[in-house]
């Protein structure tokens, strides 16, 4: 026998609340509580959803960051171009770059939740990412041996060491900057 339909208007509801929360309050002083008076969503309706704030906070950053998959349009520099500039505005221009820092501080204690992370928002954006590469790849434009795991942590490394750190800005030429500098150590030489 299956148990009652999931209701999705509470899941936008409680989503979008823990969303204003996050803006207004910050990571630390989210708690379900609050989450719970600003959505009109009861306790234990939000716990069987999301087991902590974490959780919810994950499904959160999914939001932020968008799971938009990188385009394979057969030109890889505007593809990675326009992935690393959704990243930039994801972490400059929203809560994520504040609540970034302090959800990696929660992964090394929670090996379930940083495994939710992964699965849920890096992993599927780093696949369509690796799916281009090939595909530059196939095509001849970069080296046929590249380590495409280190390519993906080097493309993205300078936008997340940024917004974890804030010691620089993040300007939109970031993301050009990063893929420009990988590109000149992968692409083919003629």
């Amino acid at each position: 026998m299956a148990g009652r339909a999931r209701d999705e208007r509470i899941d936008t509801a409680v989503l979008a609340a823990a969303r204003a929360v996050l803006d207004a309050e910050g990571y630390a002083r989210m708690t379900i509580g609050r989450v719970a008076t600003e959505s009109g969503v009861h306790r234990p309706a939000i716990y069987r959803r999301w087991p902590s704030k974490r959780h919810l906070v994950v499904d959160i950053v999914a939001d932020l960051l968008g799971l938009e998959p990188t385009a394979d349009t057969g030109d890889l520099r505007a593809d990675l171009v326009a992935s690393m500039r959704e990243l930039v505005v994801a972490v400059r221009d929203t809560s994520l770059g504040r609540v970034l820092p302090a959800l990696v501080a929660d992964l090394d204690a929670d090996p379930e939740l940083r495994e939710q992370l992964w699965s849920s928002v890096f992993g599927p954006r780093r696949d369509t990412t690796a799916r281009a590469l090939e595909s530059a790849i196939d095509r001849g434009e970069v080296e046929p041996d590249i380590d495409i795991g280190f390519v993906l942590d080097a493309v993205a490394a300078p936008i997340y060491f940024r917004a974890l750190f804030r010691h620089l800005p993040l300007p939109d030429e970031l993301a050009e900057q990063s893929v420009d500098a990988v590109l000149a150590a992968i692409r083919r030489n003629p």
